[in-house]
């Protein structure tokens, strides 16, 4: 698959994957910052709760950088890891990736750190869980290996 040479795509699943529609862009027809930072924050947000085993809310986002616009029709895959685990708070590394549409032609086009705090029930940090294995996301099995059934009419 042909890829940027800005780096090397992941091979693990994405956490989020979406096409960037329309509705997403600026009046210069590329897709808006701010909606694939929220899609990031999504994204980095499910595998905090994943790991904190409940809710987690985002206190800082470090060093994002755009490195290419994302366009109308792209899908957007974005793939994030757990790169430091504190107390009550996870830092996770977030890489978000665009596939033109109707190519399999893929580019980074932004990455970042995004810092989460595991919240209880009261909305005060707790304290995270001890890791387990797996912690990050659940292993999935892979499209080509899912069994496909007729749907009952």
């Amino acid at each position: 698959m042909p890829r940027s040479e800005n780096s090397q795509i992941p091979t693990d699943i994405p956490t989020i994957r979406v096409v960037a529609m329309p509705t997403d862009t600026n009046p210069a027809g590329d897709v808006f910052g701010g909606w694939i930072v929220s899609q990031m924050d999504l994204a980095a947000g499910t595998t905090a709760a994943f790991r904190a085993n409940g809710r987690c809310a985002t206190i800082a986002i470090n060093s994002l950088v755009f490195m290419e616009p994302v366009v109308v029709g792209d899908e957007v895959s974005i793939y994030t890891r757990i790169i430091r685990s504190g107390r009550t708070s996870l830092t996770i590394h977030v890489e978000t990736w665009r596939r033109a549409r109707h190519t399999h032609l893929t580019s980074k086009v932004t990455e970042g750190e995004f810092i989460f705090v595991a919240l209880d029930e009261n909305r005060r940090p707790r304290q995270l869980p001890p890791p387990q294995p797996g912690d990050e996301l659940p292993e999935i099995v892979p499209p080509q290996q899912v069994k496909h059934h007729a749907a009952p009419l």
